[in-house]
């Protein structure tokens, strides 16, 4: 089945004319916080299933990064929603035009999107060092492969674990406080 899309100045517009209208990005929590349209909530795509009682009964916009995984989405929920729409181009265009966002954390990256980058470029010098150097740099290749098909398994990532203590994905010292200041109150 085809899903019913719309450009991200259609989307401006519909929240701009108070029409009734949820707003739902499937991203993943870290990509969400990084930035998202106002009024968005974060439901992510392996939870939509999950939480069919989270929709509204009316008119529901599916975004995500560029609408790939919003087509997705769409496709779990128009058996159990009539009234969907995938917004063409997701955050990413929403971005491109200018339009305001709202972000949560200070990094722009998500930490699985760190994690990716740092898997790869682990992966890559392994290789070309077991080529150029040493045939046992190929074990940290081997490792880190093997650490990825364990966090897959598992749901348990190491790397995330230790890129998670980095600083620029710690809450600054303003968000620390705000927290401890809401806390007390």
């Amino acid at each position: 089945m085809m899903n019913k899309t719309i450009d991200v100045q259609e989307l401006r517009a519909m929240i701009q004319s108070q029409e009734p209208l949820q707003l739902i990005d499937v991203r993943s929590p870290g990509e969400f916080s990084a930035g998202h349209v106002p009024q968005a909530i974060n439901i992510p795509l392996e939870q939509v299933e999950a939480r069919l009682g989270d929709f509204t009964s009316g008119k529901v916009a599916l975004l995500c990064q560029s609408g790939r995984r919003a087509g997705l989405a769409c496709d779990v929920l128009q058996d159990h929603h009539q009234n969907l729409v995938v917004v063409e181009g997701g955050t990413k265009a929403w971005m491109d035009k200018g339009y305001p966002t709202v972000a949560s954390n200070s990094t722009r990256w998500s930490l699985e999107r760190q994690v990716r980058l740092g898997a790869g470029l682990l992966v890559l010098i392994g290789t070309v060092l077991a080529l150029l150097a040493s045939p046992a740099w190929i074990y940290l290749a081997m490792f880190v492969g093997a650490g990825l098909t364990f966090a897959g398994l598992t749901n348990i990532c190491g790397m995330a674990m230790v890129l998670a203590k980095l600083p620029w994905n710690r809450p600054s010292r303003s968000q620390t406080s705000l927290k401890q200041e809401i806390s007390k109150s």
